[in-house]
């Protein structure tokens, strides 16, 4: 596993893992930032092919439902998280911070938080010359009508979990045709490669994204 550690935040990039693993692995640290045993953290990864839901999801935006997205080869959870159907894969750069949020820029503010995750997206794709735009009464970041990243957390006592996910290639963006992802059906998905023409170096995009992290929620 790599690190980088710095004073105020915790960096781990796990590189590509299950779902279910990662899962597990932010429950264990969220307990320990509630407790207050570990300093804020931020794991960045990519997951082997998965489709995630909310416990509000709305069953007819699983397509053909769990044990059809498990036939595309495809693990399927659901999970505590808000928001809707979404699917996380190679090519796809996930964030899960496990966060104080009074510690953090927003202060206890749920709102500020998620358009905080979502100015780290938009100064991301800025770094790459492109323009994010957010879209009121709609959770995540979009360029023109199509979202290349979605949101979606959970607060406990003021730490966080679960958080974003910025498309890279264009290797998930046919996942997303067998569900109604984030409970959408009159937009599209893009990515960074789409956009730019060809694939970014990931290793590059997930610096950016760390030092946008940092710009904007890190006091």
């Amino acid at each position: 596993m790599e690190r980088q550690d710095e004073i105020q935040l915790d960096v781990q990039w796990l590189g590509r893992r299950p779902y279910a693993e990662v899962w597990e692995l932010q429950k264990q640290l969220i307990e320990q930032r509630i407790r207050n045993e570990i300093g804020d953290t931020l794991l960045l990864v990519e997951h082997e092919p998965v489709y995630t839901w909310g416990k509000r999801t709305d069953p007819e935006h699983l397509g053909e439902g769990p044990a059809a997205l498990k036939a595309l080869g495809a693990d399927t959870f659901q999970v505590e998280r808000g928001g809707e159907v979404t699917y996380h894969g190679p090519g796809q750069l996930v964030g899960y911070p496990i966060c104080n949020l009074a510690g953090l820029s927003c202060g206890r503010d749920l709102h500020k938080y998620m358009r905080g995750l979502e100015e780290v997206i938009i100064r991301v794709l800025d770094s790459y010359g492109l323009k994010g735009e957010r879209i009121e009464g709609l959770t995540g970041v979009w360029v023109g009508n199509a979202k290349i990243a979605a949101l979606g957390v959970r607060v406990r006592k003021w730490c966080t979990m679960h958080g974003f996910a910025l498309n890279v290639t264009d290797e998930p963006l046919p996942w997303f045709q067998h569900v109604v992802p984030c409970g959408i059906d009159d937009r599209g998905v893009t990515s960074l490669q789409t956009l730019l023409g060809e694939a970014p170096d990931m290793d590059g995009t997930r610096l950016r994204v760390v030092g946008a992290f940092r710009e904007v929620l890190i006091v």
